[in-house]
């Protein structure tokens, strides 16, 4: 048995934080450049004010995302790090994966449209 996957292996990082629904969620939201956290809520729909933020700390503290305040004002940016960015070929994947498996995954699993909070 190999032990590729144990929890103290490197290849359960990218696992572990894709895990978490918001963290891929949020890295592709700012894969266009900076936003400011109404726009990436507005842009993301349906996360609330709270986990926002809790998930842009997270993803602060791993490194992949920056925070940026401007002088005189309480404006407040994120945007991708170098490191961030390396993580949006592999989101992508994984998005034309679900485009193009994402029905019959559905189906599986014995939803309908309405069950499973997918929409095209």
């Amino acid at each position: 048995m190999t032990d590729r996957l144990l929890a103290d292996c490197r290849a359960r990082l990218g696992f572990d934080l894709l895990a978490n629904t918001w963290n891929p969620v949020l890295l592709y939201a700012l894969a266009e450049g900076p936003r400011r956290p109404g726009e990436l809520r507005a842009e993301i729909g349906g996360i609330s004010a709270k986990v926002l933020t809790e998930t842009l700390r997270r993803l602060s503290g791993y490194g992949l995302v920056e925070r940026r305040a401007y002088d005189g004002s309480q404006r407040v940016e994120y945007a991708l790090t170098a490191l961030g960015r390396t993580l949006l070929g592999p989101i992508e994947a994984l998005g034309r994966w679900s485009a193009e498996h994402g029905d019959a995954f559905v189906t599986a699993q014995g939803w309908d449209e309405d069950d499973s909070g997918i929409s095209d």
